[in-house]
C-alpha cells in the first residue's frame, strides 16, 4: 500500500465533567486553519508597527542603540531612519524647500543636516539612558534616567574626557529624572517630571530635587498640575528663580507651566503650578505621520552661562530664543525661535550649552556608550518669513486642540485593540 498523506481536520478533547470519559471531536475545517494563520500574520505585523512606534515615541525605549546591537538595520522601517528623514524634512523647511520632496529625497544622495562634533564618548555602565546634561569648568554633569532597579538612577559628574568622576544618589528613589538645569543662583535642580502615559500609575506630583552646592545629598521640591497629569522633559528658571516646565504632549502643542509661589522642601502636597502658554514646534509631516511625534516631542532644555538665551529640544531639532529681559515664558511664548536639525541622535533628549556659551551640547538617552555631541548655535528663523503667525502663543484660556484629542484617542485605542487582540491569540493558542 501506498503511503498516504493526512492532514488535521480537528483535535480530540475529554469532555468536562463526563465521568465515562468520552472524547468529543472538535473539527476546524481546512479554510478556517489558513485564515487564522492569515489573522495570525497580521497580528504580528500589527504589533511590529506598535513596536516601531513606541521605540521612537516612548522615553526610556533605546531603539538606535539596538539597531546599532544587532547589526542588521531595515532602512525602510528603522527608527533612527525616521529620525532622520524627519529632519531633512526640517532642514528643507528652515531654508524653504518642499517638505514632501525631501522626505523622499532621504534616501537618495541629497544634502543632509550637518551632525554633530563629537567632543568624547561616555562608556561606562554607571552612565547610561542619559537624559539630562550640564557642562562645567571640570567637564560635565549628567543624570541617569529611570530604572528597574532604582539604586542605579544617579547623577553622574564626568571630567572632560567623559571619564565618570563620582556619582551621587538621591536620599529617596526618584520617579522619573528627565532633565538638568542651573537656577540663577548658580544652583543645580534635577527635573524628576518624566510621567508616561503609559504608566499604570500617573503622578499626582512631580519634583525638582535641588543639590546643595556644598555638598550633601539632593533636597525634594514637589509641584503639582492644575489640570492633570503631564510627561514633561524639559525644565528652565525664570529670571526670579521659579521653575518653567515645558511639557512632552503626543499632540502639535507643548505647554508652559511656571511655579505660582517659591518652591518649598521635602513637603507632601506641592507648589500649584499654572499654564502660562504653548509652544508648537515645526511640523513637516502629516497628521498620521511618525515623524510628527518625533518633531513635536519636547525632550530638554538649557539656559545660557550668561542667561541672554533659552533652547528647547526635541527629537529632530534645537529651538533658540533671545531672553533680553530674563523673561522666558515671554521669549518662548511670544518671539519666534531659531531652529538648528539635531541629525543622527537615536535618542536625543538632553542638551546644554559649553561653558562660553557659543554652542550647544547634546546626548541621547541609551543603554550603552554614547557620545556627547557639539552643535553651532542655531541661526536660521524656525519659519519662513511669509509666515506672521508666531510658532509659541499665550492662551488665556488654554484648552486640549480637537486634532490632540483626536491623535490621543485613536493612539488609545489602537493599543488597546492590540493588546485585546494579542490576549485572543495566546488564548487560542493556550486552548489549542
Amino acid at each position: 500500500m501506498e503511503p498516504v498523506d493526512l492532514e488535521p481536520v480537528g483535535r480530540l478533547i475529554p469532555r468536562p465533567g463526563d465521568p465515562t470519559g468520552r472524547i468529543t471531536a472538535i473539527h476546524a475545517q481546512h479554510g478556517d486553519h489558513a485564515g487564522w494563520q492569515t489573522v495570525r500574520v497580521r497580528l504580528a505585523a500589527a504589533l511590529t508597527t506598535l513596536a516601531l512606534l513606541l521605540g521612537t515615541a516612548v522615553p526610556g525605549v533605546t531603539s538606535g542603540a539596538a539597531e546599532h546591537a544587532s547589526g542588521a538595520v531595515d532602512p525602510a522601517t528603522s527608527p533612527t531612519t525616521a529620525v532622520h528623514a524627519a529632519q531633512v524634512a526640517l532642514a528643507a523647511h528652515v531654508s524653504g524647500a518642499s517638505a514632501e520632496r525631501a522626505v523622499a529625497a532621504s534616501n537618495a544622495a541629497q544634502p543632509t543636516p550637518t551632525p554633530g562634533e563629537v567632543v568624547c564618548t561616555v562608556d561606562d555602565p554607571r552612565a547610561i539612558d542619559l537624559s539630562g546634561l550640564v557642562a562645567t569648568g571640570s567637564g560635565y554633569v549628567a543624570i541617569v534616567d529611570s530604572q528597574y532597579d532604582t539604586s542605579q538612577v544617579v547623577i553622574v559628574y564626568l571630567d572632560q574626557a567623559c571619564r565618570v568622576v563620582r556619582t551621587l544618589g538621591y536620599p529617596t528613589p526618584p520617579r522619573d529624572p528627565e532633565d538638568l538645569a542651573i537656577a540663577p543662583d548658580g544652583a543645580l535642580w534635577v527635573a524628576d517630571i518624566g510621567d508616561n502615559v503609559t504608566a499604570a500609575q500617573r503622578r499626582q506630583t512631580i519634583a525638582l530635587w535641588r543639590i546643595p552646592p556644598e555638598g550633601g545629598p539632593p533636597v525634594i521640591h514637589r509641584l503639582t498640575y492644575p489640570d492633570g497629569p503631564h510627561d514633561a522633559e524639559a525644565l528652565l528658571f525664570a529670571a526670579d528663580g521659579s521653575p518653567v516646565i515645558v511639557t512632552k504632549e503626543l499632540g502639535r502643542t507643548a505647554y508652559v507651566y511656571q511655579a505660582t509661589r517659591p518652591l518649598e522642601p521635602n513637603t507632601a502636597e506641592g507648589v500649584p503650578l499654572r499654564r502660562v502658554g504653548e509652544f508648537h514646534p515645526v511640523v513637516t509631516s502629516g497628521p498620521s505621520d511618525l515623524f510628527q511625534l518625533l518633531e513635536t516631542a519636547v525632550t530638554g532644555a538649557a539656559t545660557s552661562p550668561d542667561r541672554s538665551r533659552v533652547v528647547l529640544r526635541t527629537y529632530t531639532a534645537a529651538y533658540e530664543w533671545d531672553v533680553p529681559d530674563g523673561d522666558v515664558v515671554k521669549a518662548i511664548t511670544t518671539t519666534t525661535p531659531r531652529v538648528l536639525p539635531l541629525p543622527d541622535e537615536p535618542q536625543g533628549e538632553a542638551i546644554a550649552y559649553t561653558v562660553d556659551g557659543q554652542s550647544l551640547l547634546t546626548v541621547s538617552d541609551v543603554a550603552g556608550p554614547t557620545p556627547i555631541l557639539r552643535y553651532p548655535r542655531p541661526t536660521a528663523p524656525a519659519q519662513d518669513a511669509s509666515q506672521s503667525t508666531p510658532l509659541a502663543t499665550v492662551t488665556a484660556s488654554p484648552r486640549m486642540t480637537p486634532e490632540a484629542w483626536l491623535g490621543y484617542g485613536l493612539a488609545v485605542a489602537g493599543v488597546a485593540f492590540l493588546v485585546g487582540a494579542a490576549v485572543w491569540w495566546l488564548a487560542r493558542r493556550l486552548l489549542r
